[in-house]
This record gives C-alpha cells, structure tokens and sequence, in this order.
C-alpha cells in the first residue's frame, strides 16, 4: 500500500528528482470499489494503467516518459502492465511475485497438480457460498502473529516487516485481517506473464538472493527474453544477501538499490 513500501519508492525517487504517485489498488486502502480486500489480475492492471492515464495529461508531465515501479505482487502485475501497454517505456519490477503462479501452484510449485487446484477452487468455491449466506467476506488473516516457534523463515521475514514498527499500518491487510479469503481467487486461471516476451520497452526486474521468493524474478526474467528480439533493454539484478521484506524498506542495510533505478530510468525515458 502506499503508506508502505509504494509510498517509500515514490518519496525517495521524488527526491532524486523524478515526478512520482503512489497509489492503494482498488478495493484496498483509501482507494474505492466494493467489495472490499479483493485482488484481480484485470482491475489490478487497469490501475497501473490508469495512473498512466491520469499522468498523461499533467501539464507538469511529458506523457513520453513514463514508468512504473511494481513490488511484491505487484512487480508481476507491472510486467503485465508494461506487456499490455505501450505507453509504459520503463518498469522496474522488485522482489515480485508471479500471483497466478504461486495462486494455482502453491510455494515453491509444491500444489502443482490439477487435484491440488481442484481441491483448493472447491474449498473456495464453499467459501463463497458461506460468504453470501452470512453476508460478508472471511478475512485470510494477514501475517501470523504471533509467530509460531517453527514458522518457515519467508512467514518470520514478512512478520518481521508487517507485524513490527519496520512496516505496520492500520491499513495494510497483510499487518492485520489480511484479503478475504477468495480475494485472490480469480489469479488461479489467469497467466499474467502469458506475453512477458512480447514487451518491447525496458524492465529491470530486481531481487534478493536470500529471498524464498527469488524464483519468481528468475523464471519471469527467462520467459521474458525467451523468443524476444527486445533484450538489450532487458535487465535482471540479483542483489547479494538481501531477502524478500529487505526491499520493501531496505532492511536497515540499503538494499534497495535506489542509484541503479535513477540510472536506469534516466537512460530508458531520455
């Protein structure tokens, strides 16, 4: 949410000296829409776009040089965008998430198998149905707290940012209830990176090396140079130790490498 790690990269290279928005997504935070805490590969990329829209025709703004910052799950989202929208001349997408990916196939593609997904879509599928009879959506329950003395280390490394002065907000759903339950239903069936080789214009994707999450960037990077005559702007940085939370914020040590973005966007939107 803007308050958090979106907010941190528009302010900082505000700066450096670009003209930046953060924004919540739809139906989180003090954006619009109802219900409330659901996420979608379609809306969620219409609010990139939509941002674009509405930079385009700022006086202050030349509509030529626009890019887009994506983190986390929306990192991937900001790949789509760039696939999908030629106004977009540099995206930088960091420590992302591939959401229909890690939707349909669990962590580390350990649900990959049409009887996981089968039995995941049928307990969501009950869900919604318990959801429209009591009149309201379950909530998923944000970030486990407090933290259980076998957490996996990517539970205590979100825990560590979400749960703590790091990262907290009253309105993050990750710090508190978390989405609704079904709230990322719709990513199970939707390959957001399907034409990721198909982008023309710059991407930098970036990533921890010590991230759990570190696969999503390296397999996105593959498929997106694969078959593409669009590579010499194409760029993957693997930033040594750093984990998934450590560029939300940087993780008290910089690891957010804030001199290559200003570099890289300078040379993309000249």
């Amino acid at each position: 949410m803007k308050e958090q790690a979106a907010g941190l990269y528009a302010q900082t290279m505000a700066e450096r000296g670009f003209l930046t928005m953060a924004f919540d997504p739809s139906y989180t935070g003090e954006s619009g829409g109802e219900p409330r805490y659901m996420a979608s590969p379609d809306i969620n990329t219409e609010d990139f776009q939509a941002a674009v829209d509405f930079l385009s025709v700022q006086e202050q703004v030349d509509p030529k040089k626009i890019g887009v910052i994506g983190i986390c799950g929306w990192g991937g989202l900001a790949l789509n965008t760039a696939a999908l929208d030629t106004r977009v001349k540099a995206t930088v997408a960091s420590t992302m998430y591939d959401m229909t990916r890690v939707n349909a196939n669990g962590y580390f593609d350990s649900e990959d198998s049409a009887d996981s997904r089968y039995e995941k879509k049928a307990a969501m599928n009950a869900q919604r149905i318990t959801d429209y009879q009591n009149g309201s959506y379950a909530l998923s329950g944000g970030v486990v707290d407090p933290l259980p003395k076998d957490a996996p280390f990517f539970v205590k490394d979100y825990h560590d940012y979400y749960k703590t002065d790091r990262g907290y907000h009253k309105r993050s759903l990750n710090s508190n209830g978390g989405w609704n339950v079904i709230g990322c239903m719709s990513f199970m069936n939707q390959p957001i990176l399907r034409y990721s080789n198909e982008i023309r214009s710059a991407v930098l994707i970036m990533h921890g090396e010590k991230a759990h999450s570190c696969y999503f960037s390296r397999d996105a990077y593959a498929a997106m140079v694969k078959e593409n005559p669009y590579t010499d702007n194409k760029e993957l940085l693997i930033i040594p130790e750093a984990v998934h939370t450590d560029l939300y914020d940087g993780g008290g040590k910089d690891a957010i490498p804030f001199d290559k973005m200003v570099e890289f966007f300078a040379k993309h939107m000249r």
